[in-house]
Parts: C-alpha cells; structure tokens; sequence
C-alpha cells in the first residue's frame, strides 16, 4: 500500500471524494430542449454520451439524442443553474424540465487512483485512454444505476458521479471502501474552493 506521505500529491489528486449533492442540478429533455438552452446561452455537446465545461464553470452532460443534464458551477454556488430551473415555464416547445435536485446525489471521485477506484464497483473501463474528458457512461457501479462524467483534465482525473438520491450513503460508503486500498478519503466541499 503506497503513503500517501511519499507520493507527493495533494489529496484531490491523489484519491479524493467530496460530496457535491448540496449543488444545483437540474435537466431537460424535449425535441428543441437543445434548442431553448442555446437560446439560454449554454453550450451543448455535439453527440450523446459526451459533455462540455461552460465558461462560467457549470457543466453540460448530453445524455441522449434530446436528454441534457447540467451541473451546477461552484464558482456561483450553483446559483445560475438553480435560477434556469425557477424561471423554466412550460411553452409551446418541445421542451420539459427534468428536476434533478431530489432525484440525484452527486459525488466527485479525483485523482489518480480514481480509475482503478471504480474498476472494483464498475464493469466500464474508466481509464482515461479509454474515458477521455469530456466523457459520459451511464452504468451500473455498486449494483445501483449512476451516470458517470469525466470532467477533468489530463493532468487531474474528477470524475462526476450521479446516482439515486436514497443510495448516496449506500454508495458513499461502496467508494469509501474501495479507496482504503488507496488510502483515499472523503473531503469536505470547501476543499475545491
């Protein structure tokens, strides 16, 4: 088992979970969904299964052909995104929204070890040759269904992970156990402050 003193890495980049539940999320699903969130100034992945970083930190997962999930920005606390879901009305579009806030728990595993981390609760390789950023799996880890984002870089894996709302300590504590072997560690939010 490595030191986690002796490897010369931070604790985010070593093997880190932090708990990002209490940040904004929300969807929409619809024919001209991508549409209307163009027209609310996002940028939107090009194919299912895939996601982009917007300027202002939030992220935009496309999860089907019309399905779009976003991720609060911890640069405004989320603040935006929960504003896009108040201020949703119902229209004449084809456009629906898709409250995740209740339904989601969100989780962000970091570091190097993050791949091999979820290699013992996942059967999708989420290596980084294989799960480039900016990648999106929708899966099964821990036998519960999660949505998985890579949404770091190449020199720091963060991989965002959502899954129901009542697993997360369930699953809090399947990612707990397979990072002792690591010696990873729960942190708290303000760490990525």
């Amino acid at each position: 088992m490595s030191n986690l003193n002796d490897t010369g890495l931070g604790p985010l980049q070593h093997c880190a979970l932090v708990d990002l539940t209490a940040l904004p999320r929300v969807g929409f699903r619809g024919t001209q969904s991508a549409d209307y969130l163009q027209e609310r100034g996002f940028s939107l992945p090009h194919t299912p299964n895939t996601a982009v970083i917007q300027a202002d930190g939030s992220q935009v997962a496309r999860l089907s052909q019309t399905e779009y999930l976003i991720l609060g920005s911890l640069r405004d606390r989320g603040q935006r995104i929960a504003d896009e879901e108040a201020q949703w009305q119902p229209g004449p579009m084809a456009n629906y929204l898709l409250p995740r806030q209740d339904s989601h728990a969100w989780l962000q595993l970091s570091g190097v070890h993050a791949a091999e981390v979820m290699a013992k609760l996942c059967g999708v390789d989420l290596r980084s040759a294989a799960f480039a950023p900016g990648a999106v799996a929708q899966t099964s880890a821990a036998r519960i269904n999660v949505v998985v984002i890579n949404l770091g870089a190449a020199s720091h894996t963060a991989l965002q992970i959502l899954c129901d709302r009542p697993s997360l300590e369930y699953f809090k504590g399947a990612l707990l156990d397979a990072m002792a072997e690591f010696e990873g560690r729960a942190l708290g939010i303000d760490v990525l402050y």
